[in-house]
């Protein structure tokens, strides 16, 4: 199979034609070619090495004795080649061990990374996110201790939030800090959920532990934030004592079973130490820090398992003979033919396209809102762009994974009975990408989070900034021939949004406000919708000109005659295709959910529970 896991001409087109890097002398040595490079070692890790391991993870998975975890074999070759590349931390400053490219360039490698294992590239995930808090919120001692050994992958970490009795409900933890006489605390709970908690990759892991300290506020006012490592460091950095973080267990999961998701239990078998990181009561505006990476990195899984199992069906269709072509009639000696000349198979597999390219445009535009973040001077764009990320976290991590399921299941359907066995990966992607909608806050949190917060904050004023941005596409694409049916619909879409937008927020901050939260999630769909259609209308804007360049006209007749000899006028001819089929097709439905959300039905509101069914 050639193209496995993403489709490396798209690839290569949001990265250099439609959302290009930063120009900034950070990044001057990465220049097209350095960048090429960079992608296809990413790609040939990714296949040669990651990819292995897929099957390994789900059908071996992770097993516990004696309180240590074991995983499959082929992970520690796939983890020490991915350490030694200087992966983790691609994107990080030198000074730290990092590579400093560019987060598009980055993200880029880690779609093939994540796609080719999900559950193995979580490793990385926790780890990396854990690093960034040390070096944010560490002291110098903590810096020295943990920091470059983390980013290096010689130690692991995590971030040990969730509780029994506390998910979502962060601030009724009960895991307690007791200070101690030497300035560090003793640490005793329970936590549950744990990714990567316990495992055999690394000498040692680094856990961020949530915690309130002897006497300290209820709620999430009162969590302090503490560096609790499996063992204790010595001030040479050597390892030191086990220091009671004991995996008491490992969930039995429905999919990333090569990931080990652990309960572990923090001073049960002696003391448990920790060290403060950052200020006392100050826990979860640090953790947030890692909670917002890590909802990207949800994010970048949602995407690149989509793009995996869109290249795998796609395969598949174009491989798989099965029934005669529609307009064989009873012609009895018709062949058969592939399943992708099928119009319902060519539908399914549209819609998997048009999704996958939407997440990797948002995604790539997302990276690169980070690195204008990094470099400006401009402090307006910096802020601005700051918001923006902010306003677009939500999508990112909800939206994204909300149609990451969809796009699997659509791969699941395009194999027939064979995408519902084991024999082909359609399935294990399916059934590994149902927790991305889960992790980091539930995509229903994502959307109280984007009505409650983001579409009020700094006063609207960088919602307004988000919605000008789709604007200006809208006015670039009007000076395009050949997109007027297009920009359009995207900019009829986009007026009815900015009212039900400008609604729903009302309607938040009135008596109505359990109405506004019913219909919280519909919001958060069509702003994905929405976001969608931006990006693929700016990717027919950077296509339609290339098109008529290698065809002469957008005319179907002429495209068609055209692209089976030109692979670069079938490339922009599909990019051209999924923008109309996205547009033309899919964004209608959101008028439906927008119509309803003015509407505002108090249904969800006026249900009791005795009328959901008997007890």
């Amino acid at each position: 199979m050639a193209q496995p896991i993403a489709d490396r001409r798209d690839v290569d087109f949001v990265l250099h034609e439609q959302i290009g890097t930063v120009d900034h002398e950070l990044f001057e040595q990465f220049n097209k070619k350095t960048v090429d490079l960079i992608v296809s070692e990413a790609r040939k890790l990714a296949i040669k090495e990651i990819l292995p391991t897929f099957k390994d993870g789900d059908e071996i998975g992770c097993t516990l004795e004696n309180g240590k975890v074991t995983t499959p074999e082929s992970f520690k070759r796939a983890w020490k080649l991915f350490c030694e590349g200087e992966w983790l931390a691609m994107c990080d400053d030198p000074e730290v061990g990092g590579q400093g490219m560019p987060r598009t360039v980055g993200c880029a490698a880690l779609e093939y990374m994540v796609g080719a294992n999900s559950a193995f590239m979580l490793y990385y995930g926790m780890t990396h996110g854990a690093a960034k808090l040390v070096e944010a919120f560490g002291d110098e001692t903590q810096k020295k201790l943990y920091m470059k050994k983390m980013f290096a992958g010689q130690w692991g970490g995590t971030m040990l939030l969730t509780e029994p009795e506390a998910g979502s409900d962060v601030g009724a933890l009960t895991t307690a800090a007791t200070l101690n006489d030497d300035g560090t605390y003793t640490i005793q709970g329970t936590k549950i959920f744990i990714s990567a908690g316990e495992h055999d990759l690394c000498d040692n892991i680094i856990h961020p532990v949530l915690a309130r300290i002897e006497g300290a506020p209820a709620g999430t006012r009162g969590i302090s934030l503490f560096l609790v490592p499996k063992y204790l460091v010595n001030e040479d950095g050597s390892l030191g004592e086990f220091n009671n973080v004991v995996c008491t267990g490992l969930e039995e999961k429905m999919g990333i079973h090569g990931n080990a998701t652990c309960t572990l239990a923090l001073g049960d078998k002696g003391p448990c130490i920790g060290t403060l990181l950052g200020e006392e009561n100050k826990g979860m505006p640090a953790m947030f820090q890692m909670m917002n990476e890590s909802r990207a990195f949800v994010g970048v899984q949602g995407f690149a398992v989509a793009s995996a199992a869109y290249m795998n069906a796609l395969d598949y269709a174009r491989t798989r003979v099965q029934g005669r072509h529609l307009t064989a009639g009873k012609d009895a000696t018709a062949k058969n033919v592939t399943i992708i000349n099928h119009p319902d198979v060519k539908r399914q597999l549209l819609n998997m396209k048009a999704y996958t390219e939407g997440m990797r445009s948002l995604h790539y535009y997302y990276a690169k809102c980070e690195d204008i973040v990094h470099t400006t001077e401009d402090d307006a764009l910096k802020a601005n762009t700051a918001a923006l990320i902010e306003v677009l976290t939500p999508i990112v991590k909800g939206y994204i994974t909300d149609k990451a399921l969809e796009v699997c299941s659509h791969g699941v359907q395009v194999y027939g009975g064979y995408g519902y066995c084991k024999e082909f990966p359609a399935e294990q992607l399916m059934r590994d990408s149902r927790i991305f909608m889960i992790y980091e806050g539930t995509n229903g949190i994502q959307a109280m989070d984007l009505l409650g917060r983001k579409l009020s904050m700094n006063n609207g004023q960088s919602f307004v900034y988000f919605l000008d941005q789709i604007r200006k596409t809208i006015i670039e694409a009007q000076k395009i021939e050949g997109l007027e049916v297009l920009f359009e619909k995207v900019e009829l879409a986009l007026d009815r949004y900015d009212v039900v937008a400008y609604e729903i927020g009302a309607r938040a901050r009135s008596e109505k406000v359990l109405n506004a939260y019913a219909f919280a999630h519909p919001f958060l769909e069509i702003t994905g919708d929405i976001v969608f259609a931006w990006m693929h209308l700016w990717r027919a804007c950077v296509a339609a000109p290339k098109l008529v360049e290698k065809v002469g006209s957008l005319d179907p007749e002429a495209v068609a005659a055209k692209v089976g000899k030109n692979k670069e006028a079938a490339f922009y001819a599909g990019v051209m295709a999924s923008a109309r089929f996205f547009i033309n097709t899919l964004l209608p439905g959101s008028y439906g959910k927008m119509d309803a959300i003015l509407e505002g039905d108090s249904c969800v509101e006026d249900i009791l529970d005795v009328s959901f069914g008997s007890k």
